[in-house]
Formats: structure tokens, C-alpha cells, sequence
């Protein structure tokens, strides 16, 4: 649609009903949710029956709320956890990968770059359980070699950790490889030749102009593991992350707890979206 052009009725119409038709099919289904979160109902689902705060204060023992659901905090710190070493690994290796894909010269380079994107097209699925075939293996091998069982090679929270930092650090390096091709690299040589040294020239200039984006992609690695189910479903062990345990209870059947969750994470991830938008206009 272009704005300087004369557009006949039928055309505005159809543009307009489009954009109020595709805007409904994401954001209702959300809000629907939301809305049955404060439902006093014993399942959660339509019809609504009135008001209600239980699913969020209430200590039982007939309704337990989520600020009083042991299960339900345990897999919230749990999935927080995890998401939180994932973003400081991935975003660590991300960048430093970003740089070498973009200032460095090495051989079989565009192999090994394709090589990395390979993540982006396999299923979540194939991937888990890859990981966890490899990891079986890994551990059979050291204990059957040298007599050592060594932990992180069962289903456990680090074996999480570790399979969701293999394909979100990719995210990364894509996110701060594209701010990157931007940079001017006359920026970093006018540091040396003053006297700075490689190290404080992508310390002090090329780091921080890259701030932005290095930010930007730690958030969506935060999200992506917060919500990862697909490859964590294969390595979870104990301690069940937040998406796991919401798929338990709703197999098994749950209440309108996981409408207060659902809330609660919206919420939550629409505050971190607005923060890192502000943080990114107020850089640029």
C-alpha cells in the first residue's frame, strides 16, 4: 500500500479489515485468557461465573492460588534459572561468534557459517533428542572407560541449559551480526592509531555501539529459553521448567492456575519488550 497514491474504497476497506482480522486472531485468544484468570470457576474455561482473586491469593485448601502454589513457584524459579545462564552463555559465545563471522578471515568460512545456522532449521524435537542420545552416550563412555559418572550427562538442569545454549546462541549471532555489518571499522583503527589497543578499541568503541543489539538479543535469548518446551522436553530431569509443568497439568487436568500464569508471563514479557525498546531508541 502506497500512502502518496489515490486507493479506492473497496481497496481501504479490504486493508483495513485485514489488519482488525489478523490483529484479533493473534491478541484474542491472549486475551480471552487473561480474562478467565479472574473466572470463579473450578476449570479453566468458559462459562464465566463472576469475579474472582482465588487463582491468585487464595491458600487453599479448596483453591490454591499461583503466589501460594509450591509446584507452580518451584518451575517459575526453575525456567528463570535456566533462562538466565542460557542468555549470559549465549550472548557471551554469540558475540564473540558474531565477531568472527564478520571481521575474520579464516578458511571454510561460509561452510562454517552455514554449519551454524544449522540449528534454525532442524525440529526442536530431532534436536532434544539428538542431544540426548549424545549425551547417554557421552556418559556411558566415561563411565564404562575411567569408572566416573559424571552428572551433567543425565537429564538434569545443566544438561537444559546446555541443549537450549546450542541453538539460541545462533539467534544471537545472527541479531548482533546484522548491527554489526553496519559498523564502520575506521572507528576502531582511529582508536589504535591514538594510542588505544585492540582490546580497549572493541572495548570502548565497537562494543558499545554494538550495546544495543548485544541487550536486544540477551532479552530474546531470556524469552526463548523461558518458553522453550520442544528440546527441553527431552532433557528435563527433577526439576521440570515452567512449560513442562504447565503441559503436566494440563494433560492431567488443571484449574484456572494456569490462566493466572499465563497472566503473569504476559505481563512480565510485555514489560521486558517495552524496556528493551525504550533502552534501544534511547541508545540510538
Amino acid at each position: 500500500m502506497i500512502r502518496s497514491l489515490p486507493n479506492s474504497k473497496p481497496y481501504t476497506w479490504s486493508f483495513n479489515l485485514f489488519i482488525i482480522a489478523y490483529f484479533t486472531f493473534l491478541f484474542a485468544p491472549l486475551a480471552v485468557t487473561c480474562i478467565l484468570a479472574f473466572n470463579d470457576s473450578n476449570f479453566p474455561s468458559m462459562p464465566w461465573n463472576g469475579f474472582s482473586l482465588d487463582w491468585f491469593t487464595s491458600p487453599g485448601p479448596e483453591r490454591v492460588g499461583i503466589f501460594h502454589d509450591d509446584q507452580n513457584l518451584r518451575s517459575i524459579w526453575t525456567s528463570f534459572q535456566t533462562a538466565f545462564y542460557v542468555a549470559i552463555l549465549s550472548t557471551v559465545v554469540g558475540t564473540c561468534s558474531a565477531f568472527l563471522f564478520e571481521q575474520e578471515e579464516f578458511p571454510f568460512k561460509k561452510s562454517l557459517y552455514f554449519l551454524m545456522l544449522a540449528p534454525l532449521v532442524i525440529p526442536g524435537v530431532i534436536l532434544g533428542i539428538s542431544l540426548l542420545l549424545a549425551a547417554n552416550t557421552a556418559g556411558t563412555f566415561f563411565e564404562e572407560s575411567f569408572g566416573i559418572d559424571v552428572g551433567i550427562f543425565r537429564p538434569s538442569f545443566w544438561l537444559v541449559v546446555l541443549g537450549q545454549f546450542s541453538f539460541i546462541t545462533t539467534f544471537v549471532t545472527l541479531v548482533v551480526s546484522a548491527r554489526l555489518k553496519k559498523f564502520d571499522n575506521s572507528l576502531e583503527e582511529a582508536a589504535m592509531i591514538l594510542g588505544a589497543t585492540r582490546l580497549e578499541a572493541i572495548w570502548f568503541v565497537t562494543l558499545r555501539y554494538l550495546r544495543p543489539a548485544v541487550i536486544g538479543a540477551a532479552a530474546v535469548a531470556f524469552l526463548m529459553s523461558f518458553e522453550n518446551f520442544n528440546t527441553t522436553l527431552f532433557l528435563v530431569g527433577s526439576e521440570p521448567t515452567l512449560p513442562i509443568n504447565l503441559y503436566l497439568q494440563v494433560r492431567d487436568g488443571s484449574t484456572p492456575v494456569i490462566n493466572s500464569i499465563s497472566l503473569l508471563l504476559i505481563s512480565g514479557t510485555s514489560i521486558l519488550a517495552l524496556f528493551n525498546l525504550y533502552f534501544s531508541k534511547k541508545e540510538d
